[in-house]
């Protein structure tokens, strides 16, 4: 899987489209979480997003 087949996994499940990389990344955590997608996938994902400016929210 790549980031746009994650593109058009996350339109027909959320019916919309992502406005930011952010998003796409917390519904690969997501995803991953719930284990639809395995390890490998998922670190694949998430290094394309961050290339694209995807950040995890700093914490309090």
């Amino acid at each position: 899987m790549n980031v746009h087949e994650l593109s058009m996994r996350f339109l027909q499940i959320r019916n919309y489209n992502h406005e930011t990389v952010n998003e796409l990344l917390d519904f690969t955590k997501k995803a991953y979480i719930q284990d639809d997608i395995c390890i490998n996938v998922y670190r694949q994902l998430v290094r394309e997003l961050e290339a694209q400016g995807a950040e995890v929210p700093e914490s309090f």
